[in-house]
């Protein structure tokens, strides 16, 4: 027993450490999605440990000490994400704009079960509508969503990353960027709410670092990071919401945060975890959404299964321009971090991707 203890706890360890290295290879990134869930094994294992070690000598204690110091780091990251850690109110401000309600959803693009997102859209009636993993079979079946959504940017592609993007709401302009690839598109939306209120939308997916995707995490922080530097230059409210295949925790996520200069509206509220849907207990948040200070959020859930491997994301939200109340204070970056941020834009953007040729419809 005392010898499976102690494989645990090096293994354990080994997990907690690899993060701090600044490598983008998947093998050291991977680590920080399942960050709750090492924090619940650390803590477990060390309870083990005194509970069935008795021979408590300078290996016990050494190996017990980086345990619970890790806990404790862990915690520091992880309770602003919960609703331990206080949030500013702002019940009954003003409004300057109605409330629009957003799903956003990665479908799983071998998922065939089409009706389930149908259903899930015409009972939660959002106004916007963004989908990931959307190939052409999936544009072809939820074409009948179109009805109700007269503004749209279909994006199909075969390689896991289509994008198709719904809006009830009036929209001037839509487009399809690519930043640190051809075949790696994200949406941008001019969109005015039924009062006249005007705000810009960004849908992101990224690749993720790991083993069956990107080798390195590159591509994402490029990609992520590019679209937070046009953020910071987009006036008026703004929101960017998709599958970031980060969680908010992670280095590139705090980068994003703090040269976009919005808002994670996590903090305060709970992880809201999104992935892996059939699978609870090895579920971390990676679908995120941020915000200007300008815009607050009503509601920030998960919603029920489609029969994809992520949870749809749901919120909503109305745009205030002068109350000076916000939900959380802007971080902004370090001229240190700004280096390291077109550093990391420069190799993502250097980074050969594998994917298959895009093929755009209005």
């Amino acid at each position: 027993m005392e010898i499976f203890i102690y494989i645990l706890s090096l293994i354990f360890i080994l997990g907690g450490v690899l993060p701090f290295i600044s490598h983008q290879h998947w093998m050291f990134r991977v680590w920080e999605f399942g960050r709750i869930q090492l924090t619940v094994l650390l803590l477990l294992n060390l309870i083990l440990g005194f509970q069935f070690i008795e021979n408590r000598n300078g290996l016990f204690w050494g190996i017990h000490s980086i345990e619970a110091a890790l806990i404790v780091y862990n915690l520091i990251i992880l309770i602003p994400y919960t609703t331990l850690y206080k949030r500013n109110k702002y019940s009954g401000i003003s409004r300057h704009s109605l409330s629009v309600s957003i799903i956003s959803v990665n479908v799983y693009q071998f998922n065939e079960n089409y009706g389930k997102l149908i259903d899930l859209v015409n009972d939660t009636d959002p106004d916007i509508l963004l989908t990931m993993e959307t190939n052409k079979e999936w544009e072809d079946a939820i074409q009948v969503l179109e009805k109700d959504f007269p503004y749209y940017k279909k994006v199909a592609l075969e390689n896991t990353y289509g994008i198709h993007f719904y809006s009830k709401l009036p929209a001037s302009d839509i487009k399809v960027n690519y930043f640190v690839a051809d075949d790696l598109p994200s949406i941008e939306a001019s969109l005015k709410t039924s009062d006249g209120t005007k705000f810009t939308f960004f849908g992101v997916h990224p690749p993720p670092p790991s083993p069956t995707e990107e080798e390195t995490s590159k591509e994402r922080d490029g990609e992520l990071l590019c679209i937070a530097k046009k953020v910071k230059a987009t006036k008026g409210p703004v929101i960017v919401v998709g599958d970031f295949n980060n969680v908010a925790w992670a280095k590139s996520s705090i980068l994003f945060r703090k040269t976009s200069e919005l808002i994670d509206p996590r903090i305060g509220r709970g992880f809201v975890s999104t992935f892996h849907a059939k699978y609870k207990l090895l579920r971390f948040p990676i679908d995120l959404l941020f915000h200007t200070t300008d815009i607050f959020i009503e509601e920030f859930k998960t919603l029920r299964n489609i029969d994809s491997d992520h949870l749809p994301l749901f919120c909503k939200f109305f745009i205030n321009h002068s109350e000076e109340v916000q939900e959380e204070e802007v971080e902004i970056l370090e001229p240190e971090e700004k280096e390291e941020v077109e550093e990391m834009i420069r190799e993502g953007i250097e980074e050969e991707g594998d994917r298959d040729e895009v093929v755009e419809k209005d």
